[in-house]
């Protein structure tokens, strides 16, 4: 018999636990792990959030610092090379004192290079920088031109302003260079000239220095110093910032080509070579081309302009030429058309015309096959009698009172009276100097009655501008015209934002010859798609050939000659809507359709603009209608719409107003292109007022609103308003001479003034090229509403 052993039971054995060490060895690890490999699991991240944050941020950096290298590379490449294209530097002086050409030469002194077309009479000046390895082409700019100004800085790379330390920059000096900020300045430097910095004072050149810096800042905040052209040092600084700097990009210039014109030549038919380096985008033959100031053109061909190179191969070097190579043609399937207006087909409309079967039949059924001829002596020939010692013009204002109207066409389509001898010889000479007087444009003394009546009339626009701000739209009803017949063409609306009106209602015959998008911001998105592939690439010098120029345009001017190509459409024309703030400068009315000149892009025109107001976000309504401003009013921003051609993009605009000296433009406004919507309503508001006479709680009985019963039960479904916020309708009319019974929304005071609105659309006037205004006068000019 085996005895076993007595055992415990395991539940009751204690077991320590074991060490653990935090700092265990790479040994000790091996040996617990025995042979198994920690997973990462799929949800947890690979590095720590902080640590991912900071690759990101690195990432981000190294991104951002290639792009911007880059750009600047693509942004100098076009400089770069033999055949590189020069630098475009426009050198615009601010006071009478500065001599532009001293400034050139001395910027050429300084690196010993030779101005070339300083000497000659042109207005183009270029010079080869090799030690910058780059080329400059200078713009110079008389004093006193801004529009040469506008032209030369709209196609520079960099403007060079001239600064005088001893006289102070006059107001037209601060004109132009808001203008020119308005345009979109390029990148400026900003330099006094070496001949005037003798007169200084070493002290006091430091200060003046100081001072010219802190005026140019408020204009363009970018720059941090004046040169001083006087000092060698600074005169090559301001080199080397013109040859090595990366001109900053003017944003409507974007994508768009232009061509500074380095020779223009005229051929036979009227074709017109300019010969330049292509800048800014791609340039495409199927595309018009612009020219400011004049028009648009087509193009016929592109060639190619090679510059002459030396060649070293055979001894002494001789100067080789390569043939102009064809680049690009026009293809007339494609290309853009000289058409900017459709052709309006009023036989469209809606007419109860008879067909031809219709007069066929009439005519068979009175038995005459065709229409007969009028008497004869029905349609004679108008002769206007001149009195003697009168030239035409004064005998046009004389109305002879001893005979009615009919009497008087009796006898002018009679034209049977004896006229002597004397006022023969008037008519003859008059119709002798009919031709002349349609190409020139004679003075016209107005006699003392209109000449009274039209400075009485310009006295009253300060007193009608402050009407207009304390009384909007108001107006007081006529007594000898019935209401129902003066506002026979408005309407009332019980909102001007929800109430429905048809865009398409009523339009006039000039929106028959406008273009309309069905969808602009497609039409821009496919434009500039297309726009990529075809085209001569920038940086190349070509030779256009443009069809139709008129002589005026090749003639040499102040202004550099440039040309534009326009973009796809650009030549159509439609509604355009500029927001526009006036400017604080600008003293004066500034009535809706006063004439002005509107700058964008690369056009400048002669405008009539409406203005109406800018309602975005939650003041826009769902009918897209704008209330008519009478005023263009200082510190707000307003819409001006006019017919004009279609522009793409952001492009800034300016509104000038011409003075007595044409070159002394006052600028009205400054803004930007919104868009060519045709279905944007301008609505006239007018606000008829009346006078509670007697008041009864909420019911009053309302005078000198209207003058007649029939006009108050025409206008009795149009909604009252008080100016103390209460609203009403008409109930009935009172005796006969305008008194009517109203009933309101709550109780109405006295002293209160009851109101009614009436609405009526406005379209905006036609434009005209601003150089070519008054050759023409036609429907364009006429106000349609």
């Amino acid at each position: 018999m085996v005895v076993e052993a007595h055992h415990h039971r395991s539940t009751l054995k204690q077991k320590n636990k074991p060490f653990k060490s935090h700092h265990a060895t790479k040994s000790a690890l091996k040996d617990i792990a025995k042979g198994r490999t920690a997973r990462q699991s799929t949800k947890s991240p690979a590095v720590s959030t902080v640590t991912q944050a900071r690759i990101n941020r690195r990432n981000t950096q190294k991104q951002a610092q290639a792009t911007k290298r880059a750009s600047l590379v693509a942004a100098t490449r076009i400089f770069s090379g033999i055949d590189g294209a020069p630098r475009i530097v426009a050198i615009i002086p601010l006071s009478e004192d500065i001599d532009t050409r001293t400034c050139i030469e001395t910027l050429g002194k300084c690196i010993d290079e030779e101005i070339h077309g300083i000497n000659e009479k042109k207005n183009i000046w270029t010079m080869k920088a090799s030690r910058f390895k780059t080329s400059l082409q200078f713009l110079p700019v008389p004093f006193a031109h801004p529009f040469a100004a506008l032209d030369a800085a709209r196609a520079a790379d960099y403007t060079l302003l001239l600064l005088s330390p001893t006289i102070e920059v006059t107001p037209a000096g601060d004109t132009l260079l808001r203008m020119l900020q308005a345009q979109g300045l390029p990148t400026s430097i900003a330099a006094i000239p070496p001949t005037t910095t003798e007169y200084l004072d070493a002290k006091a050149r430091p200060a003046v220095l100081k001072s010219l810096l802190s005026f140019i800042q408020y204009f363009d905040p970018a720059q941090r110093r004046v040169f001083d052209l006087s000092a060698p040092a600074d005169s090559l600084n301001t080199l080397r910032a013109l040859a090595e700097g990366c001109p900053g990009e003017v944003k409507w210039r974007a994508g768009r080509p232009w061509v500074v014109g380095e020779s223009v030549e005229r051929e036979e038919g009227g074709v017109l070579k300019v010969t330049g380096i292509v800048r800014g985008g791609r340039l495409s033959p199927d595309r018009l081309i612009h020219i400011p100031n004049h028009g648009d053109y087509l193009v016929s061909k592109i060639m190619s302009a090679p510059l002459p190179r030396m060649k070293h191969a055979r001894p002494g070097g001789m100067d080789v030429e390569a043939e102009p190579v064809l680049l690009a043609e026009r293809v007339p399937s494609s290309a853009d058309s000289l058409v900017s207006t459709n052709v309006a087909d009023d036989m469209a409309n809606e007419q109860t015309w008879p067909t031809e079967e219709e007069m066929t039949g009439a005519l068979q059924g009175t038995g005459e096959c065709e229409v007969p001829d009028a008497k004869k002596g029905t349609t004679p020939k108008r002769i206007k009698r001149i009195p003697k010692g009168m030239t035409e013009y004064q005998a046009s204002w004389i109305v002879d009172e001893s005979e009615d109207e009919d009497q008087d066409e009796d006898d002018e389509e009679e034209g049977g009276g004896r006229m002597d001898e004397d006022e023969e010889m008037v008519l003859d000479d008059a119709l002798d100097m009919e031709s002349e007087r349609k190409s020139v444009v004679a003075f016209q003394e107005l006699d003392m009655e209109e000449e009274q009546k039209q400075l009485t009339s310009w006295r009253k626009r300060s007193q009608e501008e402050q009407d207009a701000q304390s009384f909007p739209d108001e107006i007081d009803t006529p007594q000898d015209v019935p209401a129902r017949t003066r506002f026979a063409r408005f309407r009332g609306l019980r909102s001007l934002r929800t109430s429905p009106w048809d865009p398409y209602e009523n339009l006039p015959a000039d929106y028959a010859r406008i273009f309309e998008f069905e969808d602009f911001k497609r039409t821009e998105r496919d434009m500039w798609r297309e726009l990529e592939d075809n085209g001569i690439e920038p940086g190349r010098r070509v030779t256009i050939f443009i069809e139709g120029v008129p002589h005026e345009a090749s003639v040499p001017s102040e202004s550099p000659f440039v040309l534009y190509g326009l973009l796809k459409h650009e030549h159509k024309k439609t509604v355009l809507h500029f927001t526009v703030q006036r400017n604080t400068e600008c003293e004066g009315s500034v009535r809706s359709k006063d004439p002005l000149i509107l700058c964008y892009g690369p056009r400048r025109l002669r405008v009539n603009p409406v203005y109406s107001q800018h309602t975005r976000g939650g003041g826009k309504g769902t009918n897209n209608v704008h209330k008519f401003e009478r005023f263009l009013w200082h510190g707000t921003t307003t819409v001006a719409s006019v017919y004009a051609p279609i522009a793409f993009g952001k492009q800034p605009c300016m509104l000038l107003r011409e003075t007595q000296n044409p070159q002394t433009p006052e600028l009205v406004a400054m803004g930007t292109f919104m868009n060519p919507d045709t279905t944007r309503i301008i609505a006239k508001r007018v606000i008829l007022t009346g006078h509670p006479f007697k008041v009864h709680k909420k019911t009053a009985t309302v005078r000198y609103m209207f003058f007649n019963p029939d006009d108050i039960q025409y206008f009795k479904p149009i909604q009252l308003f008080t100016k103390h916020g209460r609203t009403g309708h008409i109930r009935e009319s009172l005796g006969t001479h305008g008194y009517f019974k109203a009933h309101f929304d709550g109780p109405i005071n006295q002293m209160d003034t009851v109101c009614m609105s009436l609405y009526k659309r406005v379209y905006p006037r036609w434009s005209e090229n601003w150089a070519t205004f008054g050759a023409s006068s036609g429907k364009g000019d006429e106000m349609e509403e």
